[in-house]
């Protein structure tokens, strides 16, 4: 049916490079308009440091135009927010009470009002954000025996870690946006991890990272899945003939990607290898940009999957990235490491489970041939360079929003 349905395109508008170039031009505006950063979770952290002289020292690590403007928006000032650090500085200071509101630190259910200072510190490059440093000091009431945190400036979860006095591991929990954490014993052992509880949020964590936030990720997935329901033969796309070639095709493609990024992963999460972000992310375009045009002139037409491979290595130092912002469990640092890649694997696995059948159906018509190949392949392969310039030479080529 879907194969009669774009069977009956006038013929006028199936051919020609200005079409092309028209659709590619309104496809790389949707996308770019849709763009986001490489990486949006895991932009808010909390430690907890109780001292043996008995004082504490939080630190919050967060997005700073994000808090500003929601800080701003509370106090019922006016926006768009001027996103310069001076300025950004002049914000914290001015909202320190409007701060404190939404930030409580309890010992034995009795709040305590810390002294605040912060720091803004500008992004290393241009896809990473200004990111500020809240920190929290005072003294630790006499006789306490539990402490416990709330933080409500995010939408979002995050990670609290909480290292006792005298203690060589720090207890990691993770929190929602203005959720109370269990109350922390001061003067017995570290309470045991909750394995389930760690285990289902790296699991989630690793799914969003690649649905919704993992946009450059989709991109390169989508473009090694594109040419998985054709055939490359005498110079020309043709649809593939059955459903099992297809079928191995792109688990093949899709086996070769995890193996390759959860390889890559391990190493810098362990310390093995450790790359600059700047670089990682810069080469991560790269990669959806090779992989892109290959799909417009082929040169690996079999076995995908080692392309795949081979180019899905530097993905994993992208998680890598990640994984170091959110924070590991040191007492649990194979069973997070694990639930990501699977939560990773899940997200990839959503996508081949939408992409796959669709495109099998419309292998055979004009639309997929002549439109969603080569000009989806256009499209990602110029907003890639796009990404690749920004990312290598430091600049900004699309506004993002705050």
């Amino acid at each position: 049916m879907l194969t009669s349905l774009f069977g009956i395109i006038p013929s006028t508008l199936r051919h020609g490079p200005l079409v092309h170039l028209a659709w590619c031009a309104v496809v790389v505006a949707l996308l770019s308009g849709a763009t986001v950063d490489a990486h949006e979770i895991g932009t808010t952290r909390v430690s907890v440091l109780l001292q043996e002289d008995r004082t504490y020292n939080v630190e919050i690590v967060t997005d700073a135009a994000a808090l500003a403007e929601k800080l701003k928006s509370s106090a019922g000032e006016s926006l768009p927010l001027d996103t310069c650090s001076t300025c950004l500085q002049s914000v914290f200071a001015s909202l320190d009470e409007p701060f404190r509101q939404r930030v409580k630190l309890a010992f034995d259910a009795q709040e305590v009002r810390p002294a605040i200072s912060h720091t803004v510190t500008p992004g290393a490059d241009a896809i990473s954000p200004t990111l500020v440093t809240f920190r929290l000091t005072g003294q630790i009431p006499p006789d306490a025996r539990h402490v416990t945190w709330s933080y409500g400036w995010t939408f979002a979860s995050y990670a609290l870690t909480i290292q006792g006095a005298g203690s060589k591991e720090a207890v990691t929990e993770w929190l929602e946006g203005g959720q109370t954490s269990t109350p922390f014993v001061l003067t017995s052992p570290a309470p045991p991890v909750d394995r389930l509880d760690t285990a289902w949020r790296y699991l989630a964590l690793g799914f969003i990272h690649i649905l919704p936030f993992g946009f450059d990720h989709i991109l390169f997935l989508l473009a090694l899945l594109l040419p998985t329901v054709l055939w490359w033969e005498k110079g020309g796309w043709r649809p593939a003939p059955a459903l099992r070639t297809v079928l191995l095709e792109t688990t093949g493609i899709v086996t070769a990607f995890t193996l390759a990024h959860s390889l890559t992963l391990s190493l810098a999460v362990l310390g093995v290898v450790n790359l600059p972000s700047r670089l990682v992310e810069s080469v991560i375009a790269f990669t959806v940009l090779l992989a892109a045009l290959n799909n417009l002139f082929p040169v690996v037409t079999t076995r995908r999957w080692a392309l795949a491979f081979v180019l899905g290595l530097i993905h994993g130092f992208g998680f890598a990235s990640v994984l170091w912002e959110l924070g590991l469990p040191s007492d649990a640092l194979a069973l997070a490491l694990t639930c990501f890649n699977l939560g990773v694997e899940a997200g990839q696995l959503a996508i081949v489970a939408v992409v796959l059948p669709l495109a099998f159906a419309l292998r055979q018509t004009w639309l997929y041939r002549r439109l969603a190949l080569p000009v989806g392949s256009t499209a990602v392969a110029l907003l890639a360079l796009a990404w690749c310039l920004e990312r290598g030479l430091n600049i900004n080529l699309f506004s993002n929003p705050t």
